[in-house]
């Protein structure tokens, strides 16, 4: 798994760089998800540009991350969404649940 990780003041920006969210990533997304919180970081800007698709373990990651800064007090906000990603949440009802920006630069707004 191909996972950029920018620690900055505030929040983790961090980039998935694989084109599919699947059960192949999944675990091992939710592994770096519950170490960077273990280490104390509970605000995570998710920049999933590069992934054209995810499926349902996919989206159970997300969660995870989600789960976890809201349990640390912390936001989790998902970046750069394809149509069908964003379709998909839509469809999972999640849009409620889960915080979304259309660019990193919007989702910093959640941290000031």
């Amino acid at each position: 798994m191909k996972l950029l990780l920018d620690k900055q003041a505030g929040f983790t920006l961090v980039k998935l760089e694989e084109d599919k969210l699947d059960s192949l990533i999944a675990p091992q997304l939710k592994s770096e998800l519950v170490f960077l919180n273990s280490e104390g970081v509970k605000n995570i800007i998710f920049d999933l540009s590069a992934v054209k698709y995810v499926d349902s373990s996919g989206l159970s990651a997300i969660l995870v991350g989600n789960r976890l800064c809201n349990a640390s007090e912390g936001r989790f906000v998902l970046t750069q969404l394809n149509q069908s990603i964003a379709k998909l949440i839509e469809i999972s009802q999640l849009e409620g649940i889960l915080a979304l920006a259309t660019d990193n630069e919007a989702a910093k707004a959640f941290f000031e």
